[in-house]
């Protein structure tokens, strides 16, 4: 199977840029309901993901940090980085960035943002392929599939 299957392409999905605002991606992160979204660079490479605990930390040590409003989402701090993966790369990278994050930013060959593939869009695929007798449903609804907390 190819990494391909799974995309969700980068014109249906929700993006921010580095030198975008925080109040501004926080308004699109509230209207959107994300818990994180891709950083782009303005040359359309993969910056990394801004999640919620990104800002809220950023915002509570704002007095040590001078984090406000108008400072720009490249200076503030990730507290983890998301893995990234390319088109051509194999079922077992995504998999392995999958039981990690939520979703998995994928680029092409040159590193430009093509898109995400969403780690619930492959547990759903992979259940349906399952026999009843080797459901994931339990796996699932205690939160464990193959040692990847989900």
């Amino acid at each position: 199977m190819n990494v391909a299957f799974f995309l969700s392409p980068k014109s249906e999905v929700v993006y921010l840029y580095r030198d975008m605002p925080l109040s501004q991606a926080m308004e699109i992160m509230e209207e959107h309901r994300y818990q994180a979204l891709p950083v782009l660079n303005t040359d359309g490479t993969c910056f990394g993901v801004i999640a919620e605990g990104d800002i809220l930390w950023a915002l509570y040590g704002k007095e040590k940090t001078g984090i406000t409003m108008d400072t720009l989402l490249e200076k503030i701090p990730r507290y983890r980085e998301y893995q990234t993966v390319k088109i051509s790369e194999d079922m077992d990278s995504l998999l392995e960035a999958a039981c990690r994050q939520s979703f998995v930013p994928v680029t092409d060959d040159s590193g430009i943002f093509i898109g995400i593939i969403r780690r619930r869009d492959i547990i759903e695929y992979y259940s349906h392929e399952r026999t009843p007798a080797r459901s994931c449903a339990p796996a699932v609804r205690t939160g464990v599939l193959h040692g990847c907390v989900i």
